[in-house]
């Protein structure tokens, strides 16, 4: 009785190491990412491409509600998978830090800057008392210096730079479609192919553009900008991706 009393202080005592050197709430956070709907980045020569699966508990919810990407800077974006509150909060307080760079030394903040400043506060959450992980993996791609840059954030707190990544559900059979095809000099239309093929690949039936939206981030002009459902639509059939006979309803999941 006495051992089940001791596992359960390591199992619900955040700041708890176990005796073989786990934090369980860490992971159990990690588990809620893997509950989210899939997200995924590409780096590409010409820039990022971020792109992601929204998942409604019901055809009454408005699409446009279900947030997955965001625009952090005119140079950055942030796609996400796991508890959307924890995502929300974690962007609002990526844009702040933006936006503080931006007064305070008057230049956009570095990818990699940034990241690591998200990261900062995610591991904290990992040492205070009285608190929980953040539930979340967020994708952090854009372009610093003239360079596409894509990074990865757990919820341990630990960045991770990628080429091509995936997060979020069936990320197993995503990733292995990544690096199966991920090809260095890739433009940004080859990215979007590829990470469309990716999503495609989690799913037998095929995708449809209700569930998916895409970002990029161009090098060039160093500019977040969501497509349009109509081009992705155009992107989805030109790839001969698109689902027959599908309506675009999908599972329902509080992780998102």
């Amino acid at each position: 009785m006495q051992g089940g009393n001791q596992q359960q202080a390591y199992d619900r005592g955040i700041t708890i190491f176990s005796p073989d050197g786990r934090l369980y709430q860490v992971e159990y956070a990690r588990e809620a990412v893997k509950r989210g709907s899939a997200s995924l980045g590409v780096r590409t020569e010409e820039g990022v491409v971020l792109a992601v699966v929204k998942r409604s508990r019901s055809p009454l919810v408005e699409r446009s509600s279900v947030e997955k990407l965001h625009k952090a800077d005119d140079h950055i974006g942030i796609a996400s998978a796991g508890h959307v509150a924890d995502a929300r909060q974690l962007v609002d307080f990526a844009r702040r830090q933006a936006q503080v760079n931006r007064l305070r030394y008057e230049e956009p903040i570095g990818v990699e800057a940034l990241t690591k400043e998200i990261t900062d506060t995610i591991q904290q959450y990992t040492q205070i008392g009285g608190a929980r992980p953040f539930g979340v993996a967020l994708i952090v791609g854009g372009i610093e210096n003239g360079e596409p840059r894509l990074y990865e954030t757990d919820p341990s707190g630990t960045p991770y730079e990628w080429q091509a990544l995936a997060i979020g559900a069936d990320r197993d059979d995503m990733q292995e479609y990544l690096e199966a095809h991920y090809e260095d000099g890739v433009d940004l239309e080859g990215g979007v192919e590829l990470a469309l093929g990716a999503l495609a690949a989690a799913k037998d039936e095929g995708i449809t553009t209700e569930e998916v939206d895409i970002a990029t981030i161009d090098a060039e002009t160093e500019s977040f900008r969501d497509l349009t459902d109509e081009e992705v639509e155009e992107y989805i059939e030109e790839f001969d991706l698109l689902a027959e006979g599908e309506n675009g309803e999908d599972d329902e999941d509080e992780a998102e």
